[in-house]
């Protein structure tokens, strides 16, 4: 090794579902929205004339319009480009103690590779046989919590009583609650930021906004927690919400009835595509995603995986200990689900 190759900071990043792009095929394994954002961020894109100056370095618009939506003041509105920029964001700032973090042993994997980017301690508390958190797992001294709720990959989501009683445990470190599913028909936590003043909720425009492209994220939670994540932005890069971004972001949030037409619709397929999945002999948690994470009585994940591969369907396979027979499954139109079962139904008949 050369002498400067030694002071290289070397990690295992984080690995991204595959991004195919081909003609007919049909795309289940990002979690995805199927549907397109509002008519009003189309219409707003087409007038957007102000590229050549600098964005509002504080996301002025988008967090008047979030603060307003959730009825909180703009001083607990922080925005970044995407959640993940929100959690690498409040991973710097907040878990700076020698004490381990902890999260789920199965859950969203970018938290360990930015727990390991930033040189952070942290343990895993194993979900029970069920796939579901042990919330007595995290009443002991620990540098901070995170998980998502509903949890990622599996789809679970707990009642606020159960996150609030974690949060009761854990009074002396911060506490962030991944909520990048909850519109699904989750339980969110935002009802606690003003009763915990170590308590952060995340969101983001990717899944049920159909704004992935665009790369928004926000979280909510007490001044003094949204102040610190601020001040270490701007000492890492003022501009990172660029102008369309936010005027698009904007028009979303204004357009609430398109935004439950299109979650409702999600909701009704997840619904009866998860009775007729449960007919072919997959088992899985009572979903609150835009995903369904399932396994399968008698043929593997991983051939299932390979096979509708081939056909150009694309589901998400994970292949670590405890849940390498299951399949993370994106809800998608009706007409893209009802593809992958004829093809689930065929290829179980020669099984």
């Amino acid at each position: 090794m050369k002498a400067w190759e030694q002071n290289i900071r070397r990690v295992t990043p984080y690995v991204a579902g595959e991004q195919p792009n081909k003609q007919n095929m049909i795309k289940l394994n990002t979690n995805e929205n199927p549907y397109p954002p509002s008519p009003l961020v189309k219409a707003a894109l087409y007038k957007i004339d102000n590229l050549r100056l600098y964005p509002d370095s504080n996301v002025t618009p988008l967090v008047k319009e979030l603060s307003k939506y959730h009825g909180v003041e703009e001083n607990q509105v922080f925005v970044g480009v995407g959640s993940d920029d929100v959690l690498a964001m409040a991973f710097m700032t907040f878990f700076n103690s020698d004490k381990p973090i902890l999260f789920p042993d199965i859950t969203y994997s970018f938290y360990d590779v930015w727990a390991k980017l930033f040189k952070i301690p942290y343990e895993q508390p194993a979900l029970n046989d069920e796939l579901k958190i042990v919330k007595e797992d995290y009443y002991r001294e620990n540098g901070g919590i995170v998980f998502p709720n509903p949890n990622a990959p599996t789809a679970i989501c707990e009642p606020v009583e159960f996150i609030e009683d974690i949060i009761k445990h854990n009074q002396k470190s911060v506490i962030i609650i991944d909520e990048a599913y909850v519109d699904f028909g989750g339980e969110s936590c935002l009802s606690l930021i003003d009763t915990y003043e170590n308590l952060l909720v995340v969101r983001t425009f990717s899944k049920s906004r159909s704004l992935a492209g665009m790369r928004i994220g926000y979280c909510i939670g007490n001044a003094d927690l949204i102040k610190a994540l601020t001040d270490v932005k701007q000492s890492f890069n003022s501009y990172t919400m660029n102008q369309a971004a936010i005027t698009l972001g904007v028009e979303s949030v204004r357009d609430e009835a398109y935004f439950r037409e299109h979650i409702d619709k999600i909701i009704n397929t997840r619904e009866w595509f998860s009775d007729k999945l449960r007919e072919l002999g997959f088992s899985f948690g009572k979903s609150k995603a835009n995903f369904i994470f399932a396994t399968h009585e008698s043929v593997s994940a991983r051939d299932i995986f390979m096979a509708a591969r081939e056909q150009d369907i694309y589901m998400r396979y994970f292949d670590k200990p405890r849940i390498d027979n299951y399949l993370r499954i994106t809800i998608g139109t009706d007409e893209e689900m009802n593809v992958l079962l004829d093809f689930l139904k065929k290829y179980l008949d020669k099984k």
